[in-house]
């Protein structure tokens, strides 16, 4: 990876919501994961991500979902279990054309349901897709300014 292409990672993965010293728990986790989105999120945190065995509460979640990966809603609602109030899901999708690509109106539709918030997709690598996802408190925040 070129130093130019790491600094830009690591930059997505800071407007995307991750900081020092957070716990993320990746989850989906595949051969077809972005290896450098990965290594800038813990890059930016200052720690390697958890994997799907962590029994503890996580501060954000990177969940990697393609289609055939079951029932996104299901994904979703779990994914929450496993973090705090104010958290981040980072739900990532293959990009239309890829194996696995996830509608965007399958993720709004899943999100809602899963009572989660979503923000305008953005492009992580040549291959995916993150959906910014928040908890409802997490959103209340961020309008109101509060936490």
């Amino acid at each position: 990876m070129s130093a130019t292409a790491d600094h830009a990672e690591t930059n997505l993965a800071a407007r995307l919501g991750f900081q020092s010293d957070q716990v993320v728990q990746e989850i989906g986790f595949d051969d077809d994961a972005d290896q450098e989105f990965r290594e800038a999120i813990e890059e930016q945190i200052g720690s390697d991500l958890v994997d799907e065995d962590y029994d503890d509460v996580a501060d954000a979640v990177l969940l990697w979902f393609r289609d055939e990966d079951g029932d996104l809603t299901d994904a979703l609602v779990d994914a929450t279990e496993f973090v705090e109030d104010n958290a981040v899901i980072l739900l990532m999708t293959p990009k239309t054309g890829r194996d696995g690509h996830v509608l965007p109106s399958d993720v709004n539709e899943a999100a809602t349901t899963a009572g989660l918030s979503t923000s305008k997709p953005v492009s992580v690598g040549k291959d995916w897709t993150a959906n910014k996802l928040v908890t409802p408190k997490a959103a209340k925040a961020a309008k109101t300014g509060k936490r």
